[in-house]
C-alpha cells in the first residue's frame, strides 16, 4: 500500500478491507481513533482501567464485525463506533457499583504557586467529572459527545438515535444541572474549609 493512499482511506473503506482480514487495515483504523475513543470510554466511566478494558473489546468488534460492514449504510464508521463504545460503557456501568476516588487531589503538595494551580486545575476536574457523573445517562452522553468529543449536535444526535432537536434540549438540561451541581459543590467545598 502507498503511503500517499494511505491518507486517502476513508474508515469505510478501511472497514471492507478489515472484513477481508487485513491487519495493516486494522492497526490502521486502531491507529487513527483509539486516543479519542479511549478518552470518550473514560468520560463515561470514570475509570482509566475500564475505558481501556472497553476499548479492547470495541476493538474485537471492529475486527469480528468487519465481514458485515454494509458499504450502503448511511452512518458513518465513527458513528457506529461511538455507539459500540457508548452500549458497552453503559453496560459495564450498570454492572458496577459507584465509586469516587479523591485521594489523588488530596496528595498534591502545595509549596508553590504551579502547584497550586495544578491542585485548583485537579480539583476543577474532579467537580466536573462528579458533577458529568451525576448527570442522567443520555444527558451525560449527550455531553461527552458534543463538548469533549468534539461532535456537532446533528452527528451526537445520529450516535444517540435522536433528533437533533433532542441532542439540542439534553444539552440544556445538562448545561444547567451541571451549572447547579458545580454551585452546590463550591458551597459545599467553602464550608468544609471554613
Amino acid at each position: 500500500m502507498r503511503l500517499d493512499k494511505v491518507n486517502n482511506i476513508t474508515d469505510e473503506q478501511l472497514m471492507i478491507r478489515i472484513g477481508t482480514g487485513d491487519k495493516l487495515a486494522y492497526r490502521m483504523l486502531m491507529g487513527r481513533h483509539l486516543n479519542s475513543f479511549l478518552a470518550f470510554a473514560f468520560r463515561l466511566t470514570g475509570d482509566q482501567g475500564e475505558a481501556e478494558d472497553i476499548m479492547q473489546e470495541a476493538f474485537v468488534r471492529v475486527w469480528k464485525q468487519g465481514h458485515k460492514w454494509d458499504t450502503s449504510r448511511k452512518a458513518r464508521f465513527t458513528t457506529w463506533f461511538y455507539r459500540v463504545v457508548m452500549n458497552l460503557s453503559i453496560d459495564l456501568k450498570r454492572k458496577r457499583k459507584p465509586s469516587i476516588a479523591l485521594e489523588e487531589a488530596l496528595n498534591i503538595e502545595t509549596n508553590t504557586p504551579r502547584q497550586d494551580a495544578q491542585l485548583s486545575d485537579k480539583q476543577m476536574a474532579i467537580r466536573l467529572a462528579k458533577a458529568l457523573d451525576v448527570l442522567p445517562e443520555r444527558q451525560r452522553i449527550a455531553t461527552s459527545l458534543c463538548y469533549f468529543q468534539g461532535l456537532g449536535n446533528k452527528e451526537a444526535a445520529e450516535v444517540l438515535g435522536i433528533s437533533t432537536s433532542a441532542i439540542e434540549s439534553l444539552l440544556v438540561r445538562a448545561r444547567a444541572r451541571m451549572a447547579q451541581l458545580l454551585a452546590g459543590q463550591k458551597e459545599a467545598f467553602l464550608k468544609e474549609i471554613i
